[in-house]
């Protein structure tokens, strides 16, 4: 049987279309089918870490100066704390969703991925899936359609074990940045993100445990972002999403295989699903073209070891709110501490750097 492409690709967010650009790179023929029309936005904290700009460049997407705005680290703030460090290696980037996804596609429409845009795929099929009504054959296809994902039910994978569920909103607000780092002020049971995406616009992700929490509404329980958006103009209207800890048993079978959300997730409070999309699409793209998808199976395994590590520390810090004081105030006494955290979260060290550290955060947070 003759097939219409080596890889076809269910849903065009930016982790599908990582994985296109990378199959393509190994000139396997690609086509990304998806029901949306593009630029595809999303509820979300629109903060690239280091690993993720590598990553795009990695994959050949290029990056205008005015496309968003440069990264220089992360900082923590609570009501009696506030620590900071500065990426090691490289920079990150705040952009918005729209204009990451312009990007992505245009690279892959470069690189020769057919891309069909409102073209819903309605089943998967012995030779593929069917796409707007009509069958499309393919050696592979790949489920990257997101955390609800059809194509993960379709192929009998749905097989998930959660560990929480909890709740995002985003609003952008027209303001100038006041700082080159990604803020995450925290309260109990709630941590918004101020991530800078232009030289006067700001984005604002709030999660919390409950449901109907607003940026708005919930604002006043982080009273210094407060006062500095007291009089910042509103650029759009909220969005809202969920975000959870999630894991698979198993993420492929037979020709299905899931990349990104579709593969499993974790907390949006570690800000590295792109991060870790774009690094599992490099690792599918080099199983695809070895034949080898054991390889795949076995580097997803790895990608996701740090970000759920990460994960469940800060979920800890969230919910028992005397460790975060103090561990808080270890940090800020200790910053190098903080330092070796952070590169530890976006790859730039090894785990043993951060053992190292142990004994010295132990003191500091028995003495803080």
């Amino acid at each position: 049987m003759g097939y219409d492409a080596d890889v076809l690709i269910i849903g065009g967010g930016p982790t599908g279309l990582a994985t296109a650009i990378a199959a393509r790179a190994k000139r396997l023929t690609v086509i990304v089918a998806d029901g949306a029309n593009p630029p595809i936005s999303k509820a979300c904290g629109e903060g690239l870490l280091p690993d993720a700009v590598l990553a795009l460049r990695q994959l050949g997407v290029a990056l205008r100066p005015t496309d968003g705005h440069v990264l220089r680290g992360i900082c923590f703030e609570d009501h009696c704390s506030s620590v900071r460090s500065e990426f090691r290696e490289a920079f990150g980037l705040g952009m918005r969703r729209e204009v990451l996804h312009r990007r992505m596609s245009e690279r892959a429409g470069e690189c020769g991925v057919s891309l069909l845009w409102n073209s819903p795929v309605t089943a998967l099929c012995d030779s593929g899936a069917v796409v707007a009504g009509s069958k499309i054959r393919a050696h592979w296809v790949i489920g990257a359609d997101g955390m609800r994902s059809r194509v993960r039910r379709w192929a009998g994978l749905d097989n998930l074990r959660l560990c929480g569920t909890r709740f995002a909103w985003r609003q952008h607000y027209r303001i100038e940045a006041w700082s080159d780092f990604t803020e995450v002020h925290w309260d109990e049971g709630a941590q918004a993100y101020v991530t800078p995406v232009g030289a006067a616009e700001i984005c604002l992700a709030l999660i919390s445990s409950q449901p109907d929490a607003r940026v708005t509404e919930t604002l006043h329980r982080f009273p210094v972002l407060a006062r500095r958006l007291a009089n910042a103009q509103l650029a759009n209207t909220e969005r809202g999403a969920i975000t959870r800890m999630c894991a698979l048993r198993h993420i492929r079978r037979d020709r299905v295989v899931l990349v990104g959300d579709a593969s499993g997730t974790v907390d949006a409070i570690v800000g590295q699903g792109l991060s870790i999309g774009f690094r599992q699409a490099l690792a599918l793209a080099d199983a695809l073209k070895a034949g080898r998808l054991q390889h795949y199976e076995q580097a997803h395994r790895r990608l996701a070891r740090r970000p759920w590590l990460m994960a469940k520390l800060l979920l800890m810090l969230d919910q028992r709110h005397l460790v975060r004081r103090r561990t808080f105030r270890a940090l800020q006494a200790a910053p190098n501490l903080f330092e070796a955290m952070l590169a530890y979260h976006v790859g730039e060290t090894r785990p043993l750097e951060l053992a190292a550290t142990g004994a010295q955060f132990g003191w500091r947070f028995l003495t803080a």
